[in-house]
């Protein structure tokens, strides 16, 4: 028995000892300083919207197709009365997912090893994998929100460090939208996303996330270009967010409606009817 253990011990201590070799292995020169806390770059007048150079909700000008145009334009219709159209699902504290997820209204963290790329995300969405190792396409995807990404660093100005991490995500579930407003992916859940992520070549405190969606939902692929500013605070504080805690809103069948500060149900929309009460003993008068 004595023996055994011993060889399980020795197996473990070969094991830790590789993975910190492999971790010393890492040379951080090669990459770019992703270091510090990312907040959103955010544009006078406007907040939160997918492409952060317009307004949000039809000042997007989003290149939807009729069919989801007309989607769009019902899930205005309904926030304009009270409800959350097309977002309803983020709304419940369901996971935001790609695109959303990268609206940063909470700071983004990365973490650069050489086999994967995190972020760190501390919303709805705790974190994304970006795999670097080289892998091909799975036969087989399990939908997630945020999809399945694969990246690849390269050396575009040809210095000899790697300046830029190109990415390819596939593989969701939804439904999904683009941010706030309800600016919808097509429900089919084929989107492919493509991105190229790189810090600013004249300030070194702004990144760039370029975007491109492929989706149903479009007439043509559609890209933006997502900023973020590094905190220049070197121990930032790093906010929490647990959707559940603050959500006031209160979802019954179909409806939605509003938990009052008191304690007590209130209609979300005007001249809302109150919720089916089958299952509960009406007292009577």
């Amino acid at each position: 028995m004595r023996y055994k253990n011993s060889i399980r011990l020795f197996v473990q201590a070969v094991a830790v000892l590789t993975a910190i070799s492999g971790a010393q292995a890492h040379d951080e020169t090669k990459y770019p300083n992703l270091k510090g806390q990312w907040d959103r770059f955010i544009v006078r007048g406007v907040n939160g919207q997918y492409d952060q150079t317009k307004p949000q909700g039809y000042g997007q000008q989003a290149p939807l197709t009729p069919e989801y145009k007309a989607i769009f334009e019902a899930s205005v219709v309904d926030q304009a009365a009270g409800g959350h159209g097309a977002g309803i699902d983020h709304a419940k504290c369901i996971a935001a997912g790609m695109p959303f997820m990268m609206v940063a209204f909470r700071p983004l963290e990365f973490i650069v090893t050489p086999d994967t790329t995190y972020i760190l995300i501390a919303d709805y969405d705790p974190l994304r994998r970006i795999f670097t190792d080289g892998r091909d396409w799975p036969k087989e995807i399990e939908p997630t929100y945020q999809g399945y990404s694969i990246g690849k660093w390269i050396d575009a100005a040809g210095t000899g460090r790697f300046d830029a991490l190109e990415v390819e995500t596939r593989g969701f579930k939804g439904p999904r939208v683009y941010d706030a407003s309800g600016l919808p992916l097509h429900y089919d859940n084929q989107s492919v996303f493509k991105e190229r992520i790189h810090l600013d070549t004249v300030d070194p405190n702004i990144l760039h996330d370029e975007i491109t969606v492929i989706d149903h939902a479009l007439t043509r692929p559609w890209t933006v270009d997502k900023k973020y500013v590094r905190d220049a605070e070197p121990r930032s504080n790093w906010p929490e967010s647990i959707c559940p805690e603050y959500n006031a809103q209160v979802f019954i069948g179909k409806e939605n409606y509003y938990l009052s500060a008191d304690g007590y149900l209130m209609p979300a929309k005007k001249g809302q009817a109150p919720p089916d009460l089958r299952y509960f003993k009406q007292s009577r008068k």
